[in-house]
């Protein structure tokens, strides 16, 4: 089934350390495209969750931001006796030199950097977390991306047919159409007063009629339709498949447009391109 490659997910997580966020945003691009913003303390992380977004994702711009915030105090706080006893050092070297100095007070000291000990994050598991996290907001982003890929193929499905309703009408139209204008070439003839020389106008009528002839032309609109139809049923990526297909319908809607000989076959032609343009423009979202 067809996914979109337009979506947004974010997933949060609560954890000992602190809490996370995950915000992922896709758009539509000719290949993945993946870019990070992340804090460096994490950047480690980069190659392996690139890995799993491939996993999950084949096409798109695909944007995530991590958003990580680790509690300050987690667990208990221990004062960092040698750097204490440095900064408590140079003070006292200092006060020696002036008069009468204030006496140190130990807050002050403990806001230095580096006088407290925090207990370290345990990085392997803030990996795991932050990994799991990612992976949970990439699912819930391609959910996103399947349920706009079914709209898409109801939009799709809509222009197909009605172009194949533009079709049938071509088909039905066209004999008469031919029958039209080879009676306007007679009566014009007539009206002239020319002598008619039936071998020569027969082969006349011939060479209209093969210059007008556009079966070939409605058969392959009807051939690349079902083709679209069943390439809708496919589960991997059919977006560059679709926008090939586009193509040739496109085609065949300019040569029947070249062919025409009445103003009902142009506009009909007309109509098939814009109907075209329509599907182009969705199918442009799909994976």
């Amino acid at each position: 089934m067809p996914s979109s490659m337009t979506a947004f997910a974010r997933q949060t997580i609560e954890c000992d350390w602190g809490t996370a966020a995950w915000e992922i945003r896709s758009v539509n691009h000719r290949y993945l495209e993946t870019n990070f913003r992340m804090p460096e303390t994490v950047r480690d992380l980069e190659m392996e969750l690139r890995e799993l977004t491939r996993k999950h994702l084949q096409r798109g711009k695909v944007d995530c931001s991590l958003q990580l915030n680790i509690v300050a105090g987690t667990g208990n706080v221990a004062v960092n006796q040698a750097v204490t006893q440095q900064y408590i050092t140079a003070c006292e070297q200092l006060a020696k030199q002036m008069h009468n100095p204030a006496p140190i007070s130990p807050l002050d000291i403990l806001k230095w950097p580096g006088a407290l000990q925090e207990p370290e994050v345990d990085h392997e598991a803030l990996k795991q977390a932050l990994m799991s996290l990612f992976e949970d907001t990439l699912k819930q982003l391609a959910e996103g991306r399947r349920r706009e890929g079914e709209k898409l193929k109801t939009l799709v499905e809509q222009r197909l047919d009605a172009i194949s309703t533009e079709v049938r009408t071509v088909r039905t139209k066209l004999p008469e159409l031919l029958a039209a204008q080879k009676q306007k070439i007679i009566d014009r003839l007539h009206d002239a007063g020319a002598n008619l020389d039936a071998d020569r106008l027969e082969q006349e009528l011939v060479f209209l009629a093969q210059k007008a002839d556009v079966d070939e032309e409605l058969d392959r609109l009807d051939t690349h339709l079902s083709e679209i139809h069943r390439v809708l049923t496919q589960r991997e990526p059919i977006g560059r498949r679709l926008d090939f297909l586009m193509q040739e319908l496109n085609r065949e809607a300019n040569t029947l447009a070249s062919k025409s000989i009445a103003s009902d076959t142009t506009q009909s032609s007309v109509e098939l391109k814009v109907l075209i343009e329509q599907m182009r423009e969705q199918i442009q979202n799909i994976e």
